[in-house]
């Protein structure tokens, strides 16, 4: 591998993860909702949109709405029992309904292909391009969707919903005395990251062309963990430096291991246990990350006209 085609590579790999941090960080960050299943929505997405494109022969446009869709149902569906839950009984459902969609696709080979994976995920717009110039197309085309949603999160945050989401992630029972809906609120927060990360598994599975369950084992959303603590929660800035950082160290560290007398398997475990003291770092000396949340200060005028 070139140079330049492992710059494009790591590139698209970071950018494919930016929507999984911005999601993951639209719950835990605004909406104070704690997330361990979150590899689920980034299966989701990619055999949705795989098996769409591959055995329905659905165009491929189709099949990434398709993903959206199912994983944002699925962030609506995991809400109706644990809505109502604390934040640590809502960490312990999520991380088992994580589990639940890894195993579905392990073992429903007639539906996922089991162990064995979808194969030849075709690619959006291969015909147009040479094998030169492909990667590069496709590292455009994951930019331009994640600065667009990028985009829509930010306007969601800054809305009165995005408030509204804030004010239940600082004090939930102060929302519910102002009559909140805080139930339906943390459904919607499930929905919109839901279709956020199910966008990412569906550039993800289209970009590699092959998908199996060993690519959503648990180990992935503790990645996407580290790059929220990392970057900074409450801010969409700090979740895309926080998957900038985690993902130049763990792509980086895959190539680095060819050159060093270590066998694969003690470097993998080496990088989880640097990313993990990483993470321990930052919660003890920046617990802030390296992107603070700047919290909006509103000022209003009494009736003699003086802001107070």
């Amino acid at each position: 591998m070139t140079t330049i085609n492992f710059l494009i590579y790591l590139l698209t790999m970071i950018g494919i993860y930016g929507f999984l941090s911005l999601s993951l960080n639209f719950q835990v960050g605004f909406t104070g909702l704690i997330n361990f299943g979150q590899v689920a929505f980034f299966a989701i997405g990619a055999y949705t949109s795989s098996l769409l494109v591959c055995k329905a022969g659905a165009p491929v446009i189709l099949g990434f709405l398709g993903g959206m869709l199912l994983s944002g149902l699925f962030g609506y569906l995991i809400s109706i029992p644990t809505k109502s839950l604390k934040s640590d009984y809502w960490a312990i459902a999520t991380l088992a309904g994580g589990e639940v969609i890894r195993l579905i696709a392990l073992n429903e080979g007639w539906l996922t292909e089991g162990a064995f994976g979808v194969m030849r995920i075709p690619q959006p717009f291969r015909a147009l391009f040479s094998m030169d110039t492909y990667p590069l197309f496709y590292l455009i085309l994951v930019l331009v969707c994640l600065a667009i949603a990028y985009i829509i999160l930010s306007l969601l945050s800054n809305s009165p919903f995005g408030r509204d989401l804030k004010a239940i992630r600082d004090e939930e029972e102060l929302s519910l005395s102002l009559g909140k809906n805080t139930r339906k609120l943390k459904i919607e927060a499930m929905i919109v990251a839901g279709m956020v990360a199910g966008l990412g598994g569906a550039l993800f599975a289209h970009y590699i062309t092959y998908i199996s369950p060993e690519n959503f084992r648990p180990i992935e959303t503790f990645l996407m963990w580290a790059m929220i603590i990392v970057g900074g929660r409450g801010n969409h800035l700090g979740a895309i430096v926080g998957a900038v950082t985690i993902q130049l160290f763990n792509v980086s560290t895959r190539f680095i291991g060819a050159y060093l007398p270590f066998t694969p398997g003690f470097m993998a475990a080496l990088r989880m246990v640097i990313i993990g003291m990483l993470i321990v770092a930052f919660l003890v000396f920046r617990p802030d990350g390296l992107v603070k949340e700047r919290k909006k200060i509103y000022r209003f005028k009494n009736d003699d006209g003086e802001v107070d």
